[in-house]
């Protein structure tokens, strides 16, 4: 069917949709971009502090997946790479929906710091472990005569898909946080924050463990029939 979304856009619309998933939760960071404008009393505030929240999560991101980015040219080990990032995702996603309480590192960081507060949140919350799987799939799809480059060539278009990925989601990142927190700076008000404040925390945990275990079923059965053939 020519209508069919191919496997490499299918993933790069997961890390667009990861990206808004993430810009809509509140523990990312807009409310900090509302009331970074509404101190400021001007609404070009707003979009400085979702441009240092987008830059820290952007760097988080890019550093979860640098070392699997290092890892590319070891073709023998590539499936074992692949599901041993989802075992990662799903065992950090039990650990949070376990432990609820935040690390108590995140408590000494002043929200005016608005870039490292953005990237040891996402650390600390799995944001950019979330995409790992996502990237080794995007990794493999691009490899089309993998056995035919020098790891060297491999390596460096790795870090390209890496960077490309940390800049797509933390654009959408950006674009849907940003959405959000105009409409309560500029219409909505805080009330509207305090009455349908949500926590996403035992979703997010979910959300991990459901990424890890589709990257794991996916790797699985393709080892499965890479065996049967």
């Amino acid at each position: 069917m020519s209508g069919a979304v191919s496997p490499q856009a299918g993933l790069w619309l997961a890390v667009v949709a990861s990206g808004l998933y993430h810009g809509l939760n509140p523990a990312m960071g807009w409310p900090l971009a509302v009331s970074n404008a509404l101190m400021q009393r001007r609404a070009q505030a707003l979009l400085a502090a979702l441009l240092y929240l987008a830059a820290g999560h952007a760097l988080a991101i890019l550093l979860m997946m640098l070392p699997f980015a290092m890892l590319a040219s070891v073709f023998a080990w590539q499936r074992e790479i692949q599901l041993g990032a989802s075992a990662l995702v799903i065992g950090f996603g039990l650990v949070l929906l376990i432990r609820r309480r935040h690390p108590r590192v995140l408590a000494r960081i002043p929200p005016s710091r608005l870039a490292l507060w953005s990237f040891a949140v996402a650390i600390a919350h799995g944001a950019g472990l979330m995409l790992v799987p996502i990237y080794l799939g995007l990794c493999r799809a691009d490899e089309m005569d993998v056995g035919h480059r020098a790891a060297q060539t491999l390596i460096e278009s790795s870090l390209r898909t890496a960077l490309a990925v940390a800049a797509v989601h933390a654009a959408a990142m950006m674009a849907a946080g940003g959405v959000l927190a105009w409409l309560v700076y500029r219409y909505l008000g805080l009330r509207f924050v305090s009455r349908s404040w949500f926590n996403l925390d035992a979703v997010w945990a979910l959300s991990l463990i459901l990424v890890g275990g589709i990257s794991l079923a996916l790797n699985a059965g393709a080892g499965t029939l890479t065996g049967v053939a």
